[in-house]
């Protein structure tokens, strides 16, 4: 199949269509993310992302179809709820950016309307940008002080815990410039938004806190086997992390391969290490040896936790100081976006 933009378009209409027929409950249904774009393939493959808006407290937040081998949708539930009050959504990193600009599928009593023009006042002010990018610096500080006293060894769980921080530490920095960026595009996307603000020694930081300094490009094809095997296996598992569903496993290892022959081959380093401990995470621990082998050459390892867990705050401690000079340069106080 020959995917478009338009096909992509004309499925997410369709589809928010039949919902919105069948469920009384949503009043609201919007398109966001990389259908938006021009180029919303990665590896001729994307997910479409609805989001459905209901007026009753929602039970699934979240669920997946898959519409055929290299496209699915990737459906995010809410209630209206989560929308007040509005104004409050200007200074929410990921909300915010979602409601500012998306493309309106469906709509009931103009709730739409109202939400987003209470977010767009005001959202583009230095304050509110400052706000957000703040805002997702201190929730990666917030996991990197629970890492420094609960992290003894490397596990699954804690390996997530630090790849949460590095995302958001990073979208601090991406969110100075536009929206958040998502995992599978962070390395390819985040060059651009650091080089925006004048701080392209960022990304050489950011490849360095994954290990991925040293690290051949055809090393991590020849892992491509081994994550397949944990992703098939945990897809499996009860109460497996929803994005690792089988209905994702082409969604990732055609855009991994994708990156891997492109210009920045590294690229694929991040989402490859997020969904193989997602995977690990669902295994029984005499399992993942081939996860422990690759965090080892990664530079991720027992000894080396205190190290890493440095180097992380090392790099937030920068990122810290660009924003208190932005917050200076536009005559505001730390206290006043807090």
């Amino acid at each position: 199949m020959r995917i478009t933009r338009d096909l992509l378009l004309r499925l997410a209409k369709q589809h928010t269509e039949e919902r919105a027929y069948n469920d009384e409950t949503i009043i609201a249904a919007y398109l966001t993310g990389s259908v938006l774009h021009e180029e919303p393939l990665l590896g001729n493959t994307t997910d479409i992302d609805l989001v459905f808006v209901h007026n009753t407290p929602v039970e699934t937040a979240r669920e997946l179809k898959m519409l055929s081998p290299d496209v699915h949708l990737d459906i995010h539930h809410r209630s209206e709820k989560d929308y007040t009050p509005p104004r409050e959504l200007r200074a929410n990193p990921w909300l915010g950016y979602e409601l500012y600009d998306p493309q309106l599928l469906y709509e009931t009593k103009h709730f739409f309307e109202f939400t987003q023009a209470s977010l767009r006042a005001g959202f583009d002010d230095p304050k509110s940008i400052l706000k957000r990018s703040h805002t997702l610096l201190e929730h990666a500080r917030k996991i990197w002080m629970a890492l420094q006293f609960n992290a003894e060894k490397l596990t699954p769980d804690v390996l997530l815990n630090y790849l949460d921080a590095l995302h958001n530490a990073a979208n601090a920095i991406a969110e100075l410039t536009g929206a958040p960026l998502g995992e599978r595009r962070l390395l390819l996307d985040f060059p651009a938004r650091a080089e925006a603000i004048d701080q392209p020694q960022f990304t050489p930081g950011l490849f360095g806190l994954l290990g991925g300094t040293k690290l051949l490009p055809a090393r991590l094809e020849s892992w491509l086997p081994a994550w397949k095997n944990f992703f098939n296996f945990a897809s499996e598992a009860h109460g497996v992390d929803i994005r690792i569903h089988a209905e994702r496993l082409g969604y990732y290892e055609k855009a991994f391969l994708a990156i891997i022959n492109g210009e920045t081959p590294l690229a694929a380093l991040y989402p490859m290490l997020l969904t193989w401990t997602l995977a690990a995470q669902a295994l029984p621990e005499n399992q993942i040896g081939d996860w422990q082998s690759a965090c080892a050459e990664l530079g991720f390892s027992d000894a080396s936790l205190e190290e890493r867990l440095s180097a992380l705050d090392h790099y937030m401690d920068t990122i810290e100081e660009k924003l208190e000079a932005l917050l200076q340069e536009n005559g505001f106080e730390l206290s006043e976006i807090l």
